[in-house]
């Protein structure tokens, strides 16, 4: 369910991105915001994945895996949503926080994969 809503989000802040605020931003700040929405798209189908493997063999592994990829997402897509559209640069030193989490998870899925 979590990855649903996430996917959901990531389409709506895409299509704010591409007709709300390109007019706006820099193409710089807007190269930001599309990474910020192209690695929320990545990480919320895995999260999905990590889901789908939760039904059948649920455990520690997964669990941590899902918690780390949401909070990447939220850590790293979310510090460079708002860097882009405040340009508070400050935020760009969160980010790396986010991808730390994304590693983390995808560890954490390939021992729960490795496991089933």
């Amino acid at each position: 369910m979590i990855a649903a809503v996430l996917l959901a989000i990531a389409v709506s802040v895409g299509a704010f991105g591409a007709h709300g605020l390109k007019p706006h931003l820099s193409s710089e700040l807007m190269e930001v915001y599309k990474t910020g929405v192209e690695y929320h798209f990545y990480h919320a189908l895995g999260l999905l994945l990590v889901g789908v493997f939760a039904l059948h063999k649920p455990g520690v592994y997964l669990k941590w895996s899902g918690i780390l990829l949401t909070t990447g997402i939220v850590l790293f897509s979310g510090s460079l949503y708002v860097m882009a559209i405040s340009g508070i640069k400050w935020l760009g030193a969160v980010t790396p926080l986010g991808g730390v989490s994304f590693i983390a998870g995808w560890i954490l899925l390939f021992l729960a994969a490795k496991k089933i």
